[in-house]
């Protein structure tokens, strides 16, 4: 049967964007004759909060949503990604990293799919005494993936698409992780990134097909290469068209996009939202 997932991050409430990928993935579901999963992507302890927790449960409650139970919770699943970040490390794909944002900023020349400035690898050619040191000082550290190593372990990669619609044949596609470097994997004191726990939640899971915006397109190169160096599978992939603001921007969070609270405060009802993203 196929599995799908739909995974909030409990650091703030949910917009009409969020409702537009949580209604496209269970009309998803119904078309394939399957199942949604809800995951909350809660690894980010000092910003996700428990009453978001609630209030994500009580809004996909009001657009008519329902899910089997239990909820996965990232926040339960350390140990599992540490797990994961060691066998990258036995294989010697992960190395410190030790450089600021300011300092990546100042020498970086290149920059990443999300615009943020690239990598440019600094701390890749430490030797192996400086890392110790640095280390046992105490310096803060996170630990990136050495994507050229990584690629030359795993050659050439692939994912199967589906798109523009969920009803449309699947196409093979390839992946370029190479565009993101050396990405943060682990940070001091948090054993997982959103790649490592995705690839290893997905797995988990059984996660057949995967929805999402076409803002996380580029990102799923990553997700393919982990998944290659772990042994993971590979679902299906789904990029949805990404609801935008009167500005033409994506609805986000961070700059406090109407909430779906707030439309319901309104007097909005589920239909009214359905009309608003064109479902």
């Amino acid at each position: 049967m196929p599995r799908l997932r739909f995974a909030p991050s409990p650091n703030g409430h949910l917009h009409i964007g969020h409702a537009f990928s949580a209604l496209s993935t269970w009309d998803a579901a119904r078309h394939l004759g399957g199942t949604v999963l809800l995951r909350i992507e809660d690894t980010d302890i000092e910003r996700c909060k428990p009453e978001f927790v609630e209030a994500i449960f009580e809004d996909l409650h009001w657009l008519g949503l329902s899910w089997p139970e239990p909820v996965l919770f990232q926040s339960d699943r350390f140990d599992i990604y540490a797990e994961a970040g060691n066998r990258l490390r036995a294989m010697d794909l992960l190395y410190p990293c030790f450089c600021s944002r300011t300092q990546i900023a100042a020498a970086a020349t290149q920059a990443d799919p999300d615009g943020a400035p690239l990598y440019p690898g600094t701390c890749r050619h430490l030797s192996h005494g400086d890392r110790i040191e640095r280390l046992q000082r105490g310096d803060p550290v996170q630990f990136r993936l050495d994507m050229g190593a990584a690629l030359a372990r795993t050659g050439l990669l692939t994912f199967t698409q589906i798109g523009p619609t969920i009803a449309d044949r699947p196409q093979i596609r390839y992946a370029r992780p190479e565009r993101w470097g050396d990405v943060v994997l682990q940070r001091k004191g948090t054993p997982t990134s959103y790649h490592l726990a995705v690839v290893v939640d997905d797995a988990a899971q059984q996660i057949t097909h995967v929805t999402r915006g076409r803002d996380m397109e580029a990102a799923t190169d990553i997700h393919v290469v982990l998944q290659m160096l772990l042994g993971l599978p590979s679902p299906l992939y789904h990029f949805h068209r990404l609801i935008l603001d009167d500005d033409g921007r994506k609805f986000a969070k961070s700059r406090h996009s109407e909430s779906l609270a707030d439309l319901r405060a309104k007097g909005w009802t589920p239909d009214d939202v359905r009309r608003a993203v064109g479902l």
